[in-house]
């Protein structure tokens, strides 16, 4: 009999450039402790805290700036497993169960990667149609529902 997996919950933002919906770019950054790893902002949802809450807190950790509006949420919680070569830093957890959110980024936002913990060392907004070019192979079917879904309801 297998184990059940532990999964750790988690907020994604899906970030729109200012100029949205003019042209629909979509942010990613470049992990700082994984050799060319873009990927969305992310991050671990707080005891007590709404998937909002941790939405707005994660960007202001991460990209420094949580000027956003959200413009759609993911109406389901999706899951990924760790690669198994993972560092034990995610331990006890064999992945994460997401909750994403599509937003856009404010004009009188100021992205800054040098946070007091910063997780990234680079940033670039991309076509949507170029995200699958850069990011970890291990999250592409997550990247893919999510955004097939933001499609559909044409939001992208």
């Amino acid at each position: 009999m297998s184990r059940k997996k532990n999964y750790r919950p988690n907020v994604a933002a899906i970030i729109l450039s200012p100029s949205y919906p003019l042209k629909c770019e979509i942010f990613i950054a470049n992990r700082n402790d994984i050799e060319n790893a873009w990927q969305f902002p992310q991050g671990g949802i707080d005891k007590g805290e709404s998937p909002k809450e941790a939405l707005f807190r994660e960007l202001k950790e991460e990209i420094g700036t949580d000027k956003v509006e959200i413009v759609a949420e993911y109406p389901d919680w999706v899951s990924y497993d760790f690669p198994t070569n993972t560092n034990s830093k995610m331990y006890p957890y064999d992945g994460q169960m997401q909750k994403y959110f599509l937003v856009r980024l404010l004009p009188e936002a100021k992205i800054n990667l040098n946070t007091k913990l910063p997780e990234f060392s680079e940033y670039k907004f991309v076509p949507v149609e170029e995200i699958y070019d850069h990011i970890a192979s291990f999250k592409k079917p997550v990247y893919q529902k999510v955004l097939t879904y933001f499609k559909k309801k044409g939001y992208l």
